[in-house]
C-alpha cells in the first residue's frame, strides 16, 4: 500500500493554506509545513517562543543557535520578522489572531475532539505547551499525523482514550493515507492515497467513513523552499 510521505503530507497542508494567512506550526511532523509553503502564497508562520514571520529550516552549516521553533529546532526568519516576549506570543494565541495552527495528534475523535499532550500510561512524560492555547485560539484548526499507531491501531477513533486537548476543535485531518474534514454529517474523505480504496480506507480506519475523494493517480507536486533572509 503505497502512502504519502511525509514531504508530501507536509506539501499538501500547505497547500490549504491560503494567502496572507497567519499560521502556527505545532511541534513535530506540523514543523515539516514550513518548508512546503507555496512560493506564490505570502503565509507569515508564528511561534509560541515569540517569533512572527519564521521562514523554512537553514540550510546544513547554517544554523544560529539562537534562533529556534518552540520545538527547539534552528529557523530562519524572513523579510520583516519580529520577535517578542512569549507571553505577548500566547496573548496572539489566546485572543484568536492566528488564523490556522497544525498539530500532532496521538487521537482525533469523528467529532474532532484533540488528544495531543499525554498517552495516560503511568511512565509517559506530560508535554502539553501552547497546544491547548491553539486549539482553541486559532480560527481554523488542522492536525497533521500518522493514519495507524505503530501497532497498526487507527489514530481516528469513536471516542479519544487519551487525555483531551481540545473539544470538537479540529476542522481537517492530514495522514499519510487520507485528508478528511471534520462536519456535523461525520468524517468526509477529501483525497485517498494513490492505490487506496475507500473500502480499505475504511477498514483501516475503523470508524464511519464519508467517500467524497477520489484516488490519486499521481503523487503530489512536494513545493519549493521558500527564500529566507
Amino acid at each position: 500500500m503505497k502512502r504519502f510521505t511525509r514531504d508530501q503530507m507536509a506539501a499538501r497542508v500547505g497547500r490549504d493554506i491560503p494567502n496572507g494567512a497567519y499560521v502556527n506550526l505545532g511541534i513535530g511532523l506540523p514543523t515539516m509545513v514550513a518548508n512546503h509553503l507555496p512560493k506564490d502564497r505570502e503565509i507569515i508562520l508564528h511561534t509560541e517562543n515569540g517569533l512572527l514571520g519564521m521562514g523554512p529550516a537553514p540550510e546544513a552549516g547554517a544554523e544560529d543557535a539562537d534562533l529556534i521553533n518552540a520545538g527547539k529546532q534552528p529557523v530562519t526568519t524572513l523579510p520583516g520578522a519580529s520577535f517578542f516576549h512569549h507571553a505577548d506570543s500566547f496573548a496572539m494565541m489566546r485572543g484568536g489572531h492566528l488564523d490556522f495552527c497544525v498539530l500532532g495528534a496521538f487521537q482525533v475523535s469523528v467529532t474532532g475532539d484533540l488528544a495531543n499532550w499525554h498517552t495516560g500510561a503511568p511512565d509517559a512524560i506530560p508535554a502539553v505547551g501552547g497546544a491547548m492555547d491553539l486549539a482553541i485560539g486559532a480560527k481554523r484548526v488542522y492536525v497533521m499525523m500518522e493514519h495507524l499507531t505503530k501497532k497498526g491501531e487507527s489514530k481516528i477513533v469513536a471516542r479519544c482514550s487519551y487525555p483531551l486537548t481540545g473539544v470538537g476543535c479540529v476542522n481537517r485531518i492530514f495522514t499519510d493515507l487520507a485528508v478528511l474534514d471534520v462536519t456535523s454529517e461525520g468524517l468526509k474523505v477529501l483525497e485517498r492515497a494513490p492505490e487506496l480504496s475507500f473500502e480499505e480506507l475504511q477498514r483501516l480506519t475503523g470508524v464511519p467513513l464519508i467517500d467524497a475523494s477520489a484516488a490519486l493517480t499521481a503523487e503530489p507536486v512536494v513545493t519549493q523552499r521558500r527564500e529566507h533572509a
